[in-house]
């Protein structure tokens, strides 16, 4: 979370690890980097960095004089950026209600916000802690991330366990004209939105599939016993390796939704 991915999460059960998150998983961060030439911070101004996760991009936001406050609804995860970053700010907060009226210039977030399955109180929190004129700027998961990999997830988890249901999707994946029309109804103006597909290579090689459903879906096998969670996890990997695994890597099939809109 963070800043696939982000680490704001309403349902999620087990707590966020930020070690394994930067050692395996530092590609979140990394391609989020670029999104900070579309929030183009400047100097003076009071931004808000929401699922700051580890706190790189809060630091990197902040690097141009820019006033930075880092937040994340993980506790582990905001421990472990002022521990980095100990002249930057950071507090644990929950995306849906901020309380800050009225004291930003700017909010920012990357690869948070499709791990929160309510987007409207997290728009209408947003909106109450910018200034006149202040903008939102974000990139998370939009329709169609990870498809393949919830399909065969979904599949496995029935396989193993018939009686349940299978792997029920922890996330908000929008269309374009969903979440424009979200931020619109809050009062928005949406100056640019764009879905693209962003194949992404998990580190580690032939570990990678595991290591992000570690990370990201722990929660999917927490249940089971030992055996059964292997056999899942083979499950998955054998029914994804024609897709997604090249030349000794596994790819995660992401889609972006990155936007920028003003009040």
């Amino acid at each position: 979370m963070t800043n696939e991915i982000g680490s704001v999460m309403k349902d999620r059960q087990a707590p966020w690890n930020p070690k394994l998150y930067d050692e395996k998983h530092s590609f979140v961060w990394q391609y989020g980097a670029d999104l900070v030439a579309l929030l183009a911070p400047k100097s003076g101004e009071r931004i808000l960095d929401l699922g700051c996760g580890t706190g790189h991009l809060t630091s990197k936001i902040a690097a141009g004089g820019a006033h930075v406050v880092g937040v994340d609804q993980s506790g582990e995860m905001v421990k472990a950026a002022r521990e980095a970053y100990p002249d930057l700010e950071f507090d644990v907060r929950d995306a849906r209600d901020l309380r800050f009226p009225g004291e930003f210039d700017a909010a920012f977030s990357n690869a948070v916000l499709h791990w929160i399955p309510e987007p409207e109180k997290v728009i209408a929190s947003v909106w109450n802690i910018l200034k006149p004129g202040g903008r939102f700027v974000g990139e998370f998961g939009g329709h169609g991330n990870v498809g393949k990999m919830l399909e065969a997830f979904q599949r496995a988890a029935r396989e193993i366990n018939p009686n349940e249901h299978g792997f029920r999707n922890p996330w908000f994946f929008p269309k374009v004209s969903e979440y424009a029309a979200l931020l619109e109804k809050q009062g928005f103006e949406v100056r640019y939105m764009t879905l693209v597909d962003r194949p992404t290579l998990l580190d580690d090689g032939e570990s990678g599939l595991r290591n992000w459903m570690a990370m990201f879906v722990p929660d999917l096998c927490s249940h089971l016993p030992v055996e059964k969670k292997d056999l899942l996890l083979r499950r998955a990997e054998e029914l994804l390796r024609p897709a997604l695994f090249r030349e000794g890597n596994w790819f995660a099939d992401c889609r972006r939704l990155r936007f920028a809109a003003h009040k």
